[in-house]
């Protein structure tokens, strides 16, 4: 019985030690400058880590998305949580997607990326407000500011792969980097109920390195593989979270 008990312990051990492990799978190495350049023009993907305030910018490489650039940001206004209200100061968390239309190439602030808020889900909510960037010039009121040669890297690869046949590059944006750590340590933060919704997609990107497809249903979150489409519309998965609890 003992030899059972200590298999069931170490299978128990294995799948805890599994359930964590996209913890540390957001650590990888920037590629080479080498690669960086051939990849221009590629499929980019951009996750925004408000507490590490850092800027991670992605190529598709082969079928994953491997990463190319590491950036500080400089300024961003309102702490952790949601914006949902014009005014409020705050800076957008979330699932954005972006398109030709979002970039603004003659900005005050240098190089801009309008992040495209409100989303579907944030009008939903009844969110307001509009005119939220990725931006230079290292000011902020409810925007992400960089350096201006951090902007105008992070721009030329967005700007480059939207012109070589990307249609949508995602944006996806979170409070901090969700891991069970982390989301134990604010467990306990009025935004809760709505970071959760997030972390399925932060986790699904950290096991697959492909951002998830994410959609809105009855107000709320639903983030699935890429491949389990409906229509062009996400099918709830094991990473879906379509209620707070």
């Amino acid at each position: 019985m003992s030899k059972i008990a200590l298999l069931f312990a170490m299978l128990f051990c294995i799948s805890a030690v599994t359930t964590a492990s996209y913890a540390s799978e957001q650590t990888q190495q920037v590629v080479s400058n080498q690669l960086k350049e051939q990849l221009l023009g590629s499929p980019v993907f951009i996750q925004i880590f408000k507490q590490e305030r850092k800027l991670e910018l992605y190529a598709k490489v082969g079928n994953e998305y491997r990463m190319i650039g590491d950036y500080n940001i400089c300024n961003f206004s309102g702490g952790l949580g949601p914006k949902r209200i014009e005014g409020d100061f705050k800076a957008p968390e979330g699932f954005y997607t972006i398109d030709s239309r979002n970039l603004q190439p003659n900005s005050h602030y240098y190089r801009a990326i309008n992040i495209g808020f409100p989303n579907a889900y944030d009008q939903a909510q009844g969110y307001s407000g509009g005119m939220l960037m990725i931006h230079g010039d290292c000011r902020s009121i409810g925007c992400y500011a960089m350096t201006d040669s951090s902007i105008a890297e992070i721009y030329r690869f967005v700007s480059a792969a939207l012109k070589n046949g990307q249609n949508a590059i995602k944006i996806h944006i979170y409070p901090f980097r969700m891991t069970p750590k982390n989301m134990q340590l604010h467990h306990y933060s009025n935004y809760f109920t709505f970071w959760r919704q997030l972390e399925p997609g932060y986790r699904f990107f950290a096991e697959h390195h492909q951002p998830a497809a994410v959609g809105v249903v009855n107000g709320q979150y639903v983030i699935s593989s890429p491949m389990q489409m409906n229509n062009g519309a996400p099918v709830a998965s094991q990473y879906a979270l379509t209620q707070a609890k």
